[in-house]
């Protein structure tokens, strides 16, 4: 098996803080806000196979047992300690932590503390713009403040991440909309807007992700699979191409997250544009044994500097434990494979498989390696 250093976790989110019922936890291993089929729970998924083959065993359990006893020694056990053991099995040696989601769900620094690893802050722009939406009277008002907490997020974050296309899919406008327009957007939004309501104005949106471009940090972009608002047809990355060539050259990277079914589309976009990446992501997690075919197909196009893992994990800290030990799985048994058939050397499958499992992020983010060294190259290098 390939030996990988500590693993950077590029894109999850927190976990919850407060312990779960059974038919609470099993709904988070799935997108969809619908109950599963009758007869059936979400544990009959790849995902949920996957938590009762991996999970079980770091709480002191049989591989695959019945998940009405997974939960009942997850609750002898007490959430945090659970989440002890879980988290710290993963290999994970940095969260890059998107605080966008709302709950009961940890902050990076309890992340970092429960999994003994380093965490660091990516900040949704529709959640941030919301937040000052929520304290600010007029359009220019809006503006000036949106601006300011943009660049003040970016004082200590690693990056950007935006669902913009859960809002308004990916064909995104390829020039930032003119001030006129961002302001009577902004007008008409605040105007009938209560306190909480999600931004979803196309101009605002747009506006948003040029002024988050403009700080020269990465900014993550949602596609691919998702929950039941999206239309999977919006969500093709390939929608982005405008946009990708628009921002080509103003020294910001951009990384697509959760690209499958769509991850050829995105790894092709990887390969053409210098400033693209694509990340693999909850689709190990999500296909199971079928893992290694998606990975492999990551590969075809891809140039290898270009492709970053993660978990995606949120909520449950059995989807980090997952999305970790399929990444593991099935990029040792693929490349193994290929170094077994001479198409790769045992060295170049070692420095591949640490480019991608940490090397790439520590690169795009900026961040320094375990004994504290810069990778180089900053944060748009």
């Amino acid at each position: 098996m390939i030996e990988l250093p500590p693993l950077v976790d590029q894109h999850c989110h927190g976990v919850f803080r407060t312990e779960l019922g059974l038919g609470t936890f099993e709904t988070h291993l799935t997108q969809s806000a619908s109950p599963a089929a009758p007869g059936t729970t979400f544990f009959d998924t790849q995902t949920g196979f996957a938590v009762r083959r991996w999970c079980p065993p770091l709480l002191g359990l049989e591989p695959h047992c019945m998940p009405a006893r997974y939960l009942a020694r997850r609750r002898e056990l007490g959430v945090l300690e659970a989440g002890r053991r879980l988290l710290r099995s993963t290999g994970i040696g940095t969260y890059l932590v998107d605080t966008g989601l709302t709950g009961d769900l940890t902050e990076p620094s309890e992340l970092a503390a429960a999994g003994d690893a380093a965490a660091h802050e990516i900040v949704r722009l529709e959640l941030l713009a919301e937040q000052v939406a929520d304290t600010s009277g007029t359009a220019d008002g809006f503006l000036t403040n949106l601006a300011e907490a943009v660049h003040g997020a970016a004082q200590s974050a690693v990056g950007f991440a935006s669902v913009a296309s859960c809002r308004d899919g990916l064909a995104l406008a390829p020039e930032p909309p003119g001030p006129g327009g961002v302001r009577r957007s902004a007008g008409r939004w605040l105007s009938g807007r209560r306190v909480g309501d999600r931004l979803t104005d196309p101009v605002l949106l747009s506006h948003l992700l040029w002024t988050a471009v403009a700080t020269g940090l990465p900014l993550q972009l949602h596609g691919g699979v998702g929950g039941a608002e999206l239309r999977i047809d919006r969500t093709d990355p390939m929608l982005l191409t405008d946009f990708v060539r628009a921002t080509a050259g103003l020294g910001t990277d951009l990384v697509l997250l959760h690209g499958y079914p769509y991850h050829r589309q995105a790894a092709c976009l990887a390969d053409v544009f210098p400033h693209v990446y694509a990340d693999l992501g909850p689709a190990l997690a999500r296909t199971g044994p079928r893992a290694r075919t998606v990975l492999a197909e990551a590969l075809e196009l891809a140039p290898f500097g270009k492709l970053l893992f993660s978990t995606g994990g949120h909520g449950l800290p059995e989807l980090h434990v997952v999305g970790a030990r399929l990444f593991h799985e099935a990029l040792g048994r693929l490349l193994t494979e290929w170094v077994a058939e001479g198409v790769w050397s045992r060295a170049d499958a070692g420095r591949v498989a640490g480019l991608i499992a940490a090397g790439n992020a520590r690169r795009v983010y900026g961040l320094t390696d375990p004994a504290g060294r810069s990778d180089g190259g900053g944060r748009n290098g």
